[in-house]
């Protein structure tokens, strides 16, 4: 008798031991870099990690906020050359040049002064005619800017401006995945103004991460086109459906969209752009080029870049809406 107790101790014991360790779901949400964030991750016990969280917005908004006067890239735009720049600055710029020589100058973060002009920046809005346009071109070209040795920046023209906003938002959330993975979390979802870095699983749920991309022709209000799957891989979207201005005299529609080449905000065929990469500052500085570029110039990057996957929206010659995937982005779609 006294030994059949004790085997059902221990296959209690047993069977104790195999039970399925308990998932929490911790999540944080707020708002930083002029939007809304979320982020949920999985562990094994109740977490709060705000304090860290607010202090990647916080380091990444003095490095390369332009809306902070004391920010590096604010003292860098109005001309202080002894500013040594962070190594997220470093980072950031690097990426820019990678997508700047691959778009062949259409992804271009010097076109600050026309962010500034075209009413989409923290500088003086502008009345722009085609020689005022032409005049504020001479200060962009990322040919024009230099890294230099010791993280100072050297720009041909003080008047050159920066403007990461089309990349820092996707760097931002590959730093905050930097800081849960330096915390052991193995399954998250970082998202910061739509733009998303999923890692491992929804262990809670045990199904994968799943993202909703806005349909860009639902002017009011909010409607999914695509529902994907995401693991270990970034995400980012653009379009010129929610960010655009209105001339009150004219009512004149000028989108956020700036082709670096003409000086020009781009109203195009292409209607909302998303783009998977392994990081999200990368992804995010394509979905922006993407939008910039004719369709035709986006596949012929696409098809020389293996490790980019994406999804453009857009209208054909008759006015109808079409979509392209890339046959890996089709492959994330929820059927």
């Amino acid at each position: 008798m006294k030994n059949n107790w004790i085997i059902s101790v221990l296959t209690v014991l047993f069977l104790a031991g195999c039970t399925p360790e308990a998932h929490v779901k911790n999540q944080s949400w707020g708002n930083a870099l002029g939007t809304t964030y979320s982020i949920i991750y999985i562990a094994d016990e109740e977490l709060d990690y705000q304090q860290e969280i607010d202090s990647v917005f916080q380091v990444l908004n003095q490095s390369m906020s332009t809306y902070i006067p004391t920010s590096d890239i604010s003292k860098i735009n109005t001309g202080d050359s002894t500013i040594q720049v962070d190594d997220m600055f470093r980072e950031v710029f690097e990426v820019s040049s990678e997508v700047y020589k691959a778009s062949d100058g259409y992804f271009d973060p010097t076109i600050g002064v026309l962010v500034n002009a075209w009413g989409f920046g923290p500088g003086e809005q502008m009345q722009l005619d085609s020689l005022r346009v032409d005049s504020l071109l001479q200060y962009v070209g990322w040919d024009k800017v230099k890294l230099n040795a010791n993280n100072t920046i050297t720009k041909e023209h003080p008047s050159i401006r920066f403007d990461f906003n089309a990349v820092a938002k996707g760097y931002a959330i590959d730093r905050l995945g930097a800081m849960l993975d330096q915390k052991g979390i193995d399954n998250y979802l970082v998202e910061v103004g739509g733009e998303v870095l999923a890692k491992g699983t929804n262990l809670v749920s045990g199904k994968q991460w799943t993202v909703g991309i806005d349909d860009p022709q639902v002017e009011t209000g909010r409607q999914l086109k695509q529902i994907v799957s995401l693991k270990d891989v970034a995400m980012a979207s653009s379009g010129n459906y929610r960010k655009f201005r209105v001339d009150p005299e004219t009512g004149e529609k000028f989108v956020h969209t700036i082709n670096p080449k003409t000086g020009y905000t781009k109203n195009s065929n292409v209607l909302a752009t998303s783009v998977v990469a392994k990081t999200c500052a990368v992804a995010d500085a394509y979905a922006t080029t993407f939008m910039a570029l004719d369709l035709e110039d986006s596949k012929a990057i696409l098809e020389g870049h293996d490790e980019l996957e994406a999804y453009i929206i857009y209208l054909d010659s008759n006015g109808v809406t079409q979509e392209y995937f890339t046959p890996g982005f089709e492959a994330l779609v929820k059927k």
